[in-house]
């Protein structure tokens, strides 16, 4: 029975090296999770149960359960390294429509077909079970549909005659100036220039003018100031028609002008606000990721826009997940059913962007169970060693 007991001790002290050998190959692996050998003693079965003066007859590797600690998190310089801080797995998928895989592991990077994948090819999934892919082609133009500038003109200017007709080339003919720029349907650019002229102690004129043969109307525009508070009391709200060159392509549009929160006070001119909302045609420059999973896409044109939401999944029990390599598990009926939900609500985790889970492995206290498990399995040796000598005894005796 000796020699079964230190057979068996063996066998179980190889088994322990080879999971502390594996946890300590994975110490530099992104997301990997450390295992740990579960060991239980084996009796002989008997019909009357094996008793209380019963010797064991070995020891039995029970189960290697793996340990979902959470991870050192390292930042990183590349914005779609995500960390999950808390639990939580990534979900991925492969191109030919098999249940989801999961993974810890957030090195991402974008393939040719825009979807975002890992080195393994598998593609990051987002809400409603699809695969997360950016945006190849252009983010559109959009129309100005409103222009919004809130100004002070300086009320110790003095009017200018009716004799001195506006000329935006004589700075004679207007007090200051601003322009703006905005878009046609086709996010063709148009400098909107505006000459503030005074023609009474209280009232104003706006003249707009576009580069190019564009029109604007009405021009001017008429204002006129409360001579107690400064405040615009006349004018403050307008539509423009802004009729671009017929070689843009496009017709004209109009345009609400927005003035209110101007005013006419005794101090320099001074535009204190400027705002239009139309932009040109933009192209993905860069993506960043919310700790809530959301992905704002960054456009050439200055615009953001949500382009996709990142999904996690958790387990009742993770440690019945199995283990396939590359850093990533499938699903078990031991795990249980997968609860998914967005990053941050309910016991999920956060996602943190530019930023990586190292390995949970612990490599000092790898080293150390390495050395106990390389004494135990010399002391199973030993006990074969011990019961070879006791027969050779035994077989010697005469």
């Amino acid at each position: 029975m000796a020699f079964q007991q230190g057979l068996s001790g063996l066998n179980a002290a190889s088994k322990n090296l080879e999971i502390i050998g594996n946890n300590v190959a994975n110490a530099q692996t992104f997301g990997a999770k450390a295992s740990r050998a579960e060991f239980s003693d084996v009796y002989a079965a008997a019909l009357n149960g094996a008793g209380a003066s019963a010797v064991g007859i070995g020891v039995n590797l029970a189960a290697v359960a793996q340990q979902f600690t959470q991870g050192n998190i390292t930042t990183t310089e590349n914005p779609l390294d995500l960390a999950i801080n808390g639990s939580g797995f990534f979900q991925l998928t492969d191109t030919i429509g098999s249940p989801p895989l999961y993974s810890r592991n957030g090195q991402f990077k974008i393939d040719k077909e825009g979807y975002v994948v890992n080195n393994q090819g598998l593609r990051l999934m987002g809400v409603g079970d699809a695969a997360i892919r950016l945006p190849t082609g252009p983010s559109p133009a959009k129309v100005t549909d409103r222009i919004e500038m809130e100004f002070n003109l300086d009320s110790r200017e003095q009017p200018i005659p009716d004799t001195l007709a506006f000329d935006p080339a004589d700075v004679k003919t207007y007090h200051s100036a601003t322009s703006v720029t905005v878009y046609d349907t086709l996010g063709n650019p148009i400098a909107l220039t505006a000459y503030f002229r005074k023609t009474d102690p209280h009232q104003w004129q706006i003249h707009l003018r576009a580069p190019g043969g564009a029109t604007v109307s009405p021009s001017p525009i008429e204002l006129e100031f409360d001579p107690d508070t400064g405040a615009i009391t006349d004018g403050a709200m307008s539509t423009l028609t802004i009729t671009p060159v017929t070689e843009l392509g496009t017709g004209a549009f109009a345009v609400p002008f927005d003035l209110k929160g101007s005013t006419q006070f005794g101090a320099g001119f001074g535009v204190t606000k400027m705002w239009q909302s139309g932009f040109t045609m933009g192209q993905l420059t860069g993506v960043v990721v919310q700790a809530d999973g959301e992905l704002i896409g960054r456009f050439s044109n200055g615009q953001s826009q949500t382009v996709g939401r990142i999904e996690l999944a958790t387990f009742r029990n993770p440690n019945g997940l199995q283990p396939l390599g590359g850093n990533v598990w499938a699903a078990t009926f031991a795990a249980g059913t997968p609860t998914r939900s967005m990053p941050g609500q309910g016991n999920m985790g956060v996602l943190q962007s530019g930023a990586l889970e190292e390995s949970n492995v612990d490599l000092t206290a790898e080293l150390v169970a390495m050395i106990t498990a390389q004494r135990i399995y010399q002391a199973n040796a030993q006990t074969i060693k011990t019961t070879d000598q006791a027969m050779q005894t035994i077989v010697n005796l005469r």
